[in-house]
Protein backbone atom coordinates (compact mmCIF):
# COMPACT_ATOMS: atom_id res chain seq x y z
CA UNK A 1 0.00 0.00 0.00
CA UNK A 2 2.67 2.71 1.10
CA UNK A 3 4.19 1.87 -2.46
CA UNK A 4 1.15 2.36 -4.25
CA UNK A 5 0.60 5.84 -2.43
CA UNK A 6 4.17 7.50 -2.52
CA UNK A 7 5.45 8.58 -5.79
CA UNK A 8 8.81 10.08 -7.03
CA UNK A 9 7.10 12.07 -9.68
CA UNK A 10 4.55 14.17 -7.42
CA UNK A 11 2.37 14.37 -4.92
CA UNK A 12 0.15 11.22 -3.59
CA UNK A 13 -3.08 11.48 -4.77
CA UNK A 14 -6.20 11.03 -2.44
CA UNK A 15 -9.47 9.37 -2.85
CA UNK A 16 -12.46 11.72 -2.33
CA UNK A 17 -13.44 9.59 0.97
CA UNK A 18 -10.12 10.54 2.70
CA UNK A 19 -10.56 14.36 1.36
CA UNK A 20 -13.96 14.43 3.31
CA UNK A 21 -12.61 13.20 6.29
CA UNK A 22 -9.54 15.48 6.61
CA UNK A 23 -11.63 18.67 5.62
CA UNK A 24 -14.14 17.67 8.56
CA UNK A 25 -11.63 17.07 11.09
CA UNK A 26 -10.07 20.40 10.33
CA UNK A 27 -13.88 22.19 10.67
CA UNK A 28 -14.14 20.53 13.82
CA UNK A 29 -10.96 21.73 15.06
CA UNK A 30 -11.61 25.26 13.78
CA UNK A 31 -14.93 25.62 15.59
CA UNK A 32 -14.14 24.33 19.00
CA UNK A 33 -11.12 27.07 19.27
CA UNK A 34 -12.40 30.37 19.56
CA UNK A 35 -8.98 31.93 20.10
CA UNK A 36 -7.39 31.47 17.27
CA UNK A 37 -5.08 33.72 15.84
CA UNK A 38 -5.68 36.26 18.76
CA UNK A 39 -2.52 37.70 20.12
CA UNK A 40 -2.66 39.93 23.41
CA UNK A 41 -1.45 43.11 23.42
CA UNK A 42 -1.39 46.26 26.09
CA UNK A 43 -3.41 49.05 25.38
CA UNK A 44 -0.79 51.29 26.41
CA UNK A 45 1.85 50.33 23.56
CA UNK A 46 -1.22 51.02 20.82
CA UNK A 47 -0.85 53.90 18.60
CA UNK A 48 -3.22 56.65 19.63
CA UNK A 49 -4.93 58.71 17.42
CA UNK A 50 -6.38 62.21 17.88
CA UNK A 51 -5.77 65.08 20.61
CA UNK A 52 -5.47 63.79 24.16
CA UNK A 53 -4.45 65.41 27.77
CA UNK A 54 -2.29 68.89 26.76
CA UNK A 55 -2.66 69.00 23.34
CA UNK A 56 -6.44 68.87 23.58
CA UNK A 57 -6.79 72.25 26.34
CA UNK A 58 -4.41 74.03 23.89
CA UNK A 59 -6.93 73.08 21.41
CA UNK A 60 -10.17 74.52 23.07
CA UNK A 61 -7.94 77.35 24.08
CA UNK A 62 -7.03 78.46 20.54
CA UNK A 63 -10.78 77.41 19.23
CA UNK A 64 -12.20 80.19 22.05
CA UNK A 65 -9.66 82.71 21.09
CA UNK A 66 -10.61 82.49 17.71
CA UNK A 67 -14.12 82.74 18.61
CA UNK A 68 -13.83 85.75 20.47
CA UNK A 69 -11.69 87.44 17.54
CA UNK A 70 -14.73 87.20 15.72
CA UNK A 71 -16.90 88.06 17.80
CA UNK A 72 -14.90 91.64 18.26
CA UNK A 73 -14.48 92.06 14.64
CA UNK A 74 -18.82 91.52 14.21
CA UNK A 75 -18.98 94.27 17.07
CA UNK A 76 -16.33 96.70 15.03
CA UNK A 77 -18.00 96.31 11.87
CA UNK A 78 -21.65 96.56 13.34
CA UNK A 79 -20.22 99.97 14.27
CA UNK A 80 -18.93 101.00 11.20
CA UNK A 81 -21.46 100.16 9.51
CA UNK A 82 -24.04 102.33 11.90
CA UNK A 83 -21.18 105.12 13.30
CA UNK A 84 -19.59 105.81 10.40
CA UNK A 85 -22.45 104.56 8.12
CA UNK A 86 -20.02 103.23 5.54
CA UNK A 87 -22.52 101.27 2.72
CA UNK A 88 -22.57 100.00 -0.75
CA UNK A 89 -22.33 103.58 -2.05
CA UNK A 90 -19.20 104.91 0.25
CA UNK A 91 -19.38 106.51 3.59
CA UNK A 92 -22.92 108.78 3.91
CA UNK A 93 -21.15 110.60 7.17
CA UNK A 94 -17.59 111.65 6.21
CA UNK A 95 -15.31 112.51 3.05
CA UNK A 96 -11.18 111.36 2.62
CA UNK A 97 -9.73 113.81 0.51
CA UNK A 98 -6.18 113.35 -1.51
CA UNK A 99 -4.29 116.36 0.32
CA UNK A 100 -5.81 114.93 3.79
CA UNK A 101 -8.45 116.71 4.39
CA UNK A 102 -11.45 115.31 6.51
CA UNK A 103 -14.87 116.28 5.88
CA UNK A 104 -17.82 115.31 7.94
CA UNK A 105 -21.23 115.81 5.76
CA UNK A 106 -23.41 115.39 9.20
CA UNK A 107 -23.42 115.92 12.95
CA UNK A 108 -20.93 114.44 14.62
CA UNK A 109 -20.78 113.50 18.17
CA UNK A 110 -17.11 112.81 19.84
CA UNK A 111 -15.39 112.92 22.95
CA UNK A 112 -11.87 113.84 22.72
CA UNK A 113 -10.38 115.02 18.84
CA UNK A 114 -6.65 114.87 18.82
CA UNK A 115 -5.80 116.56 15.09
CA UNK A 116 -2.74 115.78 14.06
CA UNK A 117 0.33 118.32 14.08
CA UNK A 118 0.19 121.45 12.46
CA UNK A 119 -3.20 120.37 11.34
CA UNK A 120 -6.42 122.94 11.66
CA UNK A 121 -10.06 122.77 12.15
CA UNK A 122 -12.25 124.72 10.17
CA UNK A 123 -15.66 124.96 8.81
CA UNK A 124 -17.46 125.45 5.23
CA UNK A 125 -17.32 128.56 3.39
CA UNK A 126 -19.88 131.23 4.42
CA UNK A 127 -21.03 128.71 7.65
CA UNK A 128 -20.49 128.82 10.82
CA UNK A 129 -18.81 125.96 12.76
CA UNK A 130 -21.19 124.56 15.76
CA UNK A 131 -19.23 123.08 18.29
CA UNK A 132 -21.66 122.20 21.51
CA UNK A 133 -20.74 120.05 24.65
CA UNK A 134 -23.62 118.04 26.27
CA UNK A 135 -23.87 119.88 29.74
CA UNK A 136 -20.28 120.44 29.40
CA UNK A 137 -17.80 123.14 28.71
CA UNK A 138 -16.02 122.67 25.24
CA UNK A 139 -12.59 122.97 25.90
CA UNK A 140 -10.03 123.50 23.29
CA UNK A 141 -5.87 122.73 24.52
CA UNK A 142 -2.69 122.47 23.24
CA UNK A 143 0.72 121.99 25.63
CA UNK A 144 -0.26 123.86 28.48
CA UNK A 145 -2.37 126.44 26.66
CA UNK A 146 -6.22 125.99 27.26
CA UNK A 147 -9.07 127.48 26.25
CA UNK A 148 -12.71 126.61 27.84
CA UNK A 149 -16.13 127.80 26.71
CA UNK A 150 -18.87 127.58 29.37
CA UNK A 151 -21.93 128.12 29.31
CA UNK A 152 -21.44 131.64 31.39
CA UNK A 153 -17.87 132.24 31.00
CA UNK A 154 -15.48 131.69 28.33
CA UNK A 155 -11.46 130.97 29.85
CA UNK A 156 -8.05 131.27 28.67
CA UNK A 157 -5.17 129.63 30.70
CA UNK A 158 -1.54 129.86 29.19
CA UNK A 159 2.35 129.80 30.47
CA UNK A 160 3.37 131.46 27.10
CA UNK A 161 0.65 134.16 25.73
CA UNK A 162 -2.65 134.21 23.69
CA UNK A 163 -2.50 135.69 20.32
CA UNK A 164 -5.57 135.89 18.22
CA UNK A 165 -4.49 137.02 14.18
CA UNK A 166 -7.00 137.10 11.71
CA UNK A 167 -5.55 133.31 9.33
CA UNK A 168 -6.63 135.35 6.13
CA UNK A 169 -5.14 139.10 6.97
CA UNK A 170 -2.32 137.84 9.52
CA UNK A 171 -3.73 141.13 11.51
CA UNK A 172 -3.33 140.67 15.31
CA UNK A 173 -6.15 141.57 17.27
CA UNK A 174 -5.50 140.60 20.68
CA UNK A 175 -2.05 139.91 21.72
CA UNK A 176 -0.16 139.48 25.20
CA UNK A 177 3.48 139.98 23.42
CA UNK A 178 4.17 143.05 25.09
CA UNK A 179 7.87 143.06 23.13
CA UNK A 180 5.84 143.07 19.40
CA UNK A 181 2.18 144.50 20.69
CA UNK A 182 0.55 146.29 22.91
CA UNK A 183 -1.70 145.20 25.13
CA UNK A 184 -5.42 146.71 24.20
CA UNK A 185 -8.57 145.34 25.54
CA UNK A 186 -10.88 144.27 23.26
CA UNK A 187 -13.99 147.25 23.21
CA UNK A 188 -16.35 145.35 24.84
CA UNK A 189 -14.26 143.90 27.25
CA UNK A 190 -14.33 145.78 30.31
CA UNK A 191 -12.74 143.78 33.20
CA UNK A 192 -9.31 141.48 32.95
CA UNK A 193 -9.24 138.62 35.68
CA UNK A 194 -5.62 137.25 35.74
CA UNK A 195 -3.53 135.67 39.11
CA UNK A 196 -0.65 136.99 37.87
CA UNK A 197 0.43 139.54 34.68
CA UNK A 198 3.82 141.00 34.18
CA UNK A 199 4.03 144.40 31.99
CA UNK A 200 5.91 147.55 31.80
CA UNK A 201 2.97 150.68 31.66
CA UNK A 202 -0.79 149.85 33.09
CA UNK A 203 -2.88 152.65 31.78
CA UNK A 204 -6.74 153.48 31.09
CA UNK A 205 -8.19 156.17 28.44
CA UNK A 206 -8.59 159.29 29.04
CA UNK A 207 -12.65 159.03 29.56
CA UNK A 208 -12.48 156.03 32.22
CA UNK A 209 -10.82 155.26 35.56
CA UNK A 210 -8.16 152.14 35.98
CA UNK A 211 -9.50 150.15 38.70
CA UNK A 212 -7.12 147.43 40.31
CA UNK A 213 -9.04 145.00 42.77
CA UNK A 214 -8.42 141.99 44.33
CA UNK A 215 -10.92 139.12 46.12
CA UNK A 216 -8.19 139.10 48.94
CA UNK A 217 -5.03 141.01 48.33
CA UNK A 218 -3.42 142.96 45.64
CA UNK A 219 0.10 142.88 45.12
CA UNK A 220 1.92 145.61 42.98
CA UNK A 221 5.58 145.71 42.77
CA UNK A 222 8.50 147.05 40.01
CA UNK A 223 12.54 145.70 39.96
CA UNK A 224 12.95 149.83 39.51
CA UNK A 225 10.26 151.06 41.12
CA UNK A 226 6.54 151.84 40.68
CA UNK A 227 4.76 154.99 39.56
CA UNK A 228 1.78 155.73 39.48
CA UNK A 229 -0.03 158.91 38.22
CA UNK A 230 -3.43 160.05 37.79
CA UNK A 231 -5.98 163.24 38.21
CA UNK A 232 -7.08 161.10 41.20
CA UNK A 233 -5.40 158.05 42.94
CA UNK A 234 -7.73 156.30 45.77
CA UNK A 235 -6.49 153.52 47.59
CA UNK A 236 -9.34 151.37 49.09
CA UNK A 237 -8.67 148.28 51.69
CA UNK A 238 -10.50 146.34 53.73
CA UNK A 239 -7.83 145.06 56.09
CA UNK A 240 -4.35 146.70 56.06
CA UNK A 241 -1.93 149.05 53.76
CA UNK A 242 1.37 148.73 53.27
CA UNK A 243 4.07 150.61 51.22
CA UNK A 244 7.58 149.31 50.86
CA UNK A 245 10.48 150.66 49.35
CA UNK A 246 14.18 150.54 49.37
CA UNK A 247 14.54 154.08 49.73
CA UNK A 248 12.06 156.51 49.69
CA UNK A 249 7.78 156.63 49.19
CA UNK A 250 7.05 159.64 47.70
CA UNK A 251 3.17 161.21 47.97
CA UNK A 252 3.24 163.89 45.35
CA UNK A 253 0.03 165.88 45.49
CA UNK A 254 -3.05 166.23 48.10
CA UNK A 255 -2.75 163.56 50.06
CA UNK A 256 -6.19 163.02 52.24
CA UNK A 257 -6.71 159.86 54.38
CA UNK A 258 -10.17 158.74 55.72
CA UNK A 259 -11.09 158.84 58.79
CA UNK A 260 -14.18 156.86 59.45
CA UNK A 261 -12.35 153.66 60.40
CA UNK A 262 -10.13 155.38 62.34
CA UNK A 263 -10.46 155.23 66.52
CA UNK A 264 -11.57 158.17 67.77
CA UNK A 265 -11.97 159.06 71.60
CA UNK A 266 -13.42 162.77 70.37
CA UNK A 267 -16.60 161.73 70.80
CA UNK A 268 -16.57 160.90 74.50
CA UNK A 269 -15.33 157.64 74.18
CA UNK A 270 -11.88 156.34 75.66
CA UNK A 271 -9.01 154.25 74.49
CA UNK A 272 -8.23 151.61 76.39
CA UNK A 273 -4.62 150.40 76.25
CA UNK A 274 -4.32 147.27 78.40
CA UNK A 275 -5.99 145.04 75.52
CA UNK A 276 -2.96 144.02 74.30
CA UNK A 277 -2.78 145.56 71.05
CA UNK A 278 -0.86 148.27 69.31
CA UNK A 279 -1.50 151.30 68.15
CA UNK A 280 0.09 154.05 65.89
CA UNK A 281 -0.56 157.38 65.03
CA UNK A 282 0.29 158.69 62.04
CA UNK A 283 2.48 161.81 61.81
CA UNK A 284 4.07 163.83 59.17
CA UNK A 285 6.87 166.31 58.86
CA UNK A 286 6.95 170.03 57.60
CA UNK A 287 8.50 168.50 54.41
CA UNK A 288 5.38 165.79 53.65
CA UNK A 289 7.58 162.85 55.24
CA UNK A 290 5.19 160.63 57.08
CA UNK A 291 6.09 158.52 60.46
CA UNK A 292 4.11 156.71 62.89
CA UNK A 293 4.49 156.88 66.11
CA UNK A 294 3.43 154.24 68.69
CA UNK A 295 0.58 155.61 71.11
CA UNK A 296 1.16 154.62 74.36
CA UNK A 297 -0.80 156.68 76.19
CA UNK A 298 -4.16 159.14 75.99
CA UNK A 299 -3.41 162.69 74.43
CA UNK A 300 0.08 161.51 72.95
CA UNK A 301 1.83 163.35 70.51
CA UNK A 302 4.18 162.94 67.66
CA UNK A 303 7.32 162.93 69.71
CA UNK A 304 9.70 160.34 69.43
CA UNK A 305 13.44 159.73 70.20
CA UNK A 306 13.02 158.34 66.63
CA UNK A 307 12.43 161.55 64.51
CA UNK A 308 13.14 161.47 61.15
CA UNK A 309 12.37 165.16 61.04
CA UNK A 310 15.01 165.94 62.77
CA UNK A 311 17.59 163.44 60.87
CA UNK A 312 15.81 165.16 57.40
CA UNK A 313 16.90 168.64 58.51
Amino acid sequence: MASEQESSNGPVKRSMREKAIERRTANKEHNSNFKAGYVPIEEERLHKTGLRGRKGNIAVCVIVLLFLLALINLIITLVIWTVIRIGPNGCDSMEFHQDGLLRFKQKADMGVVHPLHKSSVGGRKDQDLVITGNDNPVVFQQGSTRLSVEKEKTSITSDLGVSFTDPRTQTTFFSTDFDNHEFHLPKKVKVLNVRKASTERITSSASSDLTIQGDSKAIIRGNEGVFIMGKTVEFKMGGAIELKAENNIILNGSVMLSTLHIPNSSAGGELYFDEGLERYKLCMCADGTLFRVQVKYANMGCQTSDNPCAAAH
